[in-house]
């Protein structure tokens, strides 16, 4: 616990004019921002008496080091480079609104050239249209179907289009008059498009000119006898006044809005939207929180605004933005949100009318979450609380484990090993600090040694970090102790085994990436890999395993990291200073945490090995030609059927592939000359040569077929 006077700026240094401000802790990492009108005034709330201060507050700067700012010209710029620098580095201390529920999207693909309606969640991509967002994905899919029989837009994965143009048969809804058919040419790229405008026109509340061209189309069709189209023209009419009456008319002038409400208590805080266009309620969605920090009701408005429009852009922010509470000060906001529509946008309090009523109705919905959140959470909190202190006991250890990182090791008969590092923090898994590794230091199986080397590469790479930080003094070694050789005890870090592999992000499960871990530098505060040290490893295994990784750890010269072992056998938990297990009650919450902490140890190596596998599995010929990547190999293989036939081209006949350089086309030739299969075999009973023909297959060909009368010599080198 830091004391803030240490770092307190001199009052002269601090300038009175508007900025953002960022408090970083002992290890550099930012852990607050926040933005000012004033920054010595602001600054100075923070560096008075502790007693003074809000609990929360005040461990923020009793956990802070140092205290930086950057002065902007106006508030508005302040209040841009707040949102971005919150979204950048994730501060602990700062409110960070999460969604209770992953909304889905309907979604219109409009930047391909057969736009496709379909269900979407997550994140949002350039070139797509949104509406929503809606409560269940059974929703929007009952609303399509209604809209499809009006707008028939392609709604088919790519596999389904591609597949239907091949054969040129159309799928189900095309042969039903649900789809267009653009796949097998009904309709050209530019008719499609437009009928997705249309049913995106129709999304955005342009409903009523629709419906009256329709009307007024079936009253000609009748007038002119044509009583089949007037029929299909009346029920389209009444699939789309349908589809509108799936959303209830709320504000009676067609009014476009957002409106948000929020429910808090001490601890929390529940924030709801809906989003109303054309006087309908076309989504909702809502946001909790922890109150991390002393903070308003305007506050809290306006983090949400910054979450809400902070990347969006044009007609995504509407004209109106109703709230409960105003932003302190308002101007800046506004002018904000107005240079995001591009258009003046009205940020202000309801008081009476169907607005008025309608804020009451989501102020009603963020209680309810709150309440809700509450419940879910309330038993969690306690149940997480009581297994690390079950933890901390059974070990001995002075204080409950908030950060556990746990190694396990995978290989399939000392094949392809590998190591995965998971983290978890206050009980909660971190998934963008999980690390993987592949074992280089030797061949074959050995877990003990495969888990000293990854134990060793690990820590290795913190004291380089300490060191390159400052963090690491020549004093916390030992004499003798020098970087860049073998560790032993008590040296420093070793700065010579900085392997890619040992950080890289890539090295990360794509499934397992946090959406918060940006990849982003160290310099400036960002998350820095492998640069905090955790209170407790946690070794898949038994007491070999948890030997080595102590062994490790003293090589290196550290002996505040407390180390465990979890035995699947028994689920006992070795010490490296015991010769007996600690056994847990099968009932406690300490030891289900530390099994959680194992099976994701255990889930994130065995994921990585099998695809290491998989990708070995896979490995052709082309595979060992320097520079030649998937889109060629695909273009290659495509043009001439198989390896085998590849094989047999000439470089001239090689070359003719777009992309393929006479060069290229050399390095080609020569490696697969390389990789060309054995002479044929012979039956030495008959005497009779056996062809052996090469699989028309693609790259990925994992190798020949062994013909039946193959010697048993050349059997043993396939399997």
């Amino acid at each position: 616990m830091a004391d803030p006077s240490s770092y307190r700026p001199e009052p002269g240094q601090i300038p009175d004019s508007p900025g953002v401000y960022r408090f970083r802790d002992e290890h550099r990492r930012v852990i607050y921002v926040g933005k000012a009108k004033s920054l010595r005034q602001r600054l100075a709330n923070y560096f008075q008496d502790l007693a003074g201060l809000h609990p929360r507050t005040r461990s923020m700067v009793t956990t802070a080091a140092s205290v930086e700012w950057t002065v902007v010209s106006t508030e508005v710029e302040a209040l841009q480079l707040e949102y971005s620098w919150i979204k950048e580095y994730d501060p602990r201390f700062n409110v960070k609104y999460r969604d209770d529920k992953s909304y889905p999207y309907l979604a219109v693909t409009m930047n391909e050239e057969f736009p496709r309606v379909q269900v979407m969640r997550g994140h949002k991509k350039k070139g797509v249209r949104y509406f929503g967002p809606y409560a269940h994905a059974w929703a929007i899919r009952d609303t399509v179907d209604l809209l499809l029989r009006v707008f028939p837009v392609r709604t088919c994965s790519a596999g389904v289009f591609k597949n239907a143009a091949r054969t040129g048969r159309p799928c189900l809804l095309g042969y039903i008059g649900k789809c267009a058919a653009p796949c097998v040419g009904r309709v050209s790229p530019e008719d499609h498009r437009e009928l997705a405008d249309e049913f995106c026109d129709f999304m955005t509340g342009r409903t009523g000119t629709y419906l009256r061209r329709l009307e007024k189309q079936m009253a000609e069709a009748a007038e002119e006898m044509e009583y089949e189209r007037a029929a299909r023209l009346r029920d389209d009419i009444g699939a789309l006044r349908k589809a509108m009456e799936k959303n209830a008319v709320v504000l009676a002038d067609a009014t476009d809005a957002d409106l948000i409400a929020v429910a808090e208590d001490e601890l929390e805080a529940a924030v709801q939207i809906f989003h109303v266009r054309g006087g309908r309620v076309r989504g909702q969605r809502g946001w909790v929180t922890d109150k991390v920090e002393e903070i308003t009701t305007g506050a809290l408005v306006e983090h949400a605004l910054q979450q809400l429009y902070g990347e969006e852009t044009g007609d995504a922010v509407p004209k109106e933005v109703l709230v409960p509470a105003l932003p302190d000060p308002v101007e800046p906001v506004q002018e904000w949100l107005t240079g995001r529509r591009g258009s003046g946008v009205s940020l202000r309090i309801p008081q009476r009318g169907d607005k008025r009523a309608l804020m009451e109705t989501v102020e009603r919905n963020a209680q309810q979450a709150l309440v809700l959140h509450k419940t879910k959470r309330a038993s969690d909190l306690t149940t997480r609380s009581r297994a690390l202190e079950e933890i901390a006991d059974a070990l001995d250890l002075d204080s409950a484990p908030l950060r556990i990182e746990c190694y396990d090791i995978s290989h399939l008969q000392g094949d392809d090993v590998v190591a995965s590092m998971v983290v978890f923090e206050d009980g909660l898994a971190r998934k963008s600090e999980y690390r993987r590794f592949q074992i280089k230091g030797f061949e074959g199986q050995d877990d003990v040694r495969s888990m000293h080397e990854v134990i060793t590469r690990r820590f290795r790479r913190y004291l380089a970090e300490k060191e390159r930080t400052g963090e690491w003094t020549d004093e916390e070694a030992e004499p003798g102790g020098e970087t860049g050789g073998e560790a032993g005890p008590g040296t420093g870090p070793v700065l010579g085994d900085r392997d890619p592999k040992d950080h890289d992000p890539k090295d990360r499960d794509p499934k397992d990436r946090d959406p918060k871990d940006r990849g982003l530098k160290d310099e400036d505060g960002r998350p820095r890999r492998f640069a905090y040290p955790p209170q407790l490893v946690v070794v898949d295994g038994g007491k070999p395993q948890v030997a080595a990784a102590r062994r490790a750890l003293d090589e290196l010269g550290i002996d505040d990291i407390a180390v465990c072992g979890l035995a699947k056998r028994l689920e006992e938990v070795w010490l490296p200073q015991d010769d007996d297990p600690v056994v847990l009650p099968r009932s406690s919450e300490g030891l289900y945490l530390l099994q959680r902490v194992r099976d994701e140890a255990h889930r994130f190596a065995i994921t990585y090995q099998r695809s290491k596998r998989a990708k070995r599995f896979r490995a052709g010929p082309l595979d060992d030609v320097p520079g030649l990547g998937e889109t060629r190999k695909q273009a290659l293989i495509k043009h001439f059927g198989s390896v085998k036939r590849l094989r047999a081209a000439t470089i001239d006949q090689i070359c003719e592939v777009p992309g393929i350089g006479r060069k290229t086309a050399e390095t080609i030739a020569v490696a697969l000359a390389r990789a060309a299969p054995p002479a044929p075999a012979v039956n030495t009973a008959t005497g009779e040569i056996i062809e052996e023909g090469e699989p028309d297959t693609t790259a990925g060909s994992p190798g020949e077929p062994v013909p039946a009368g193959a010697p048993e010599e050349r059997r043993g080198q396939e399997t």
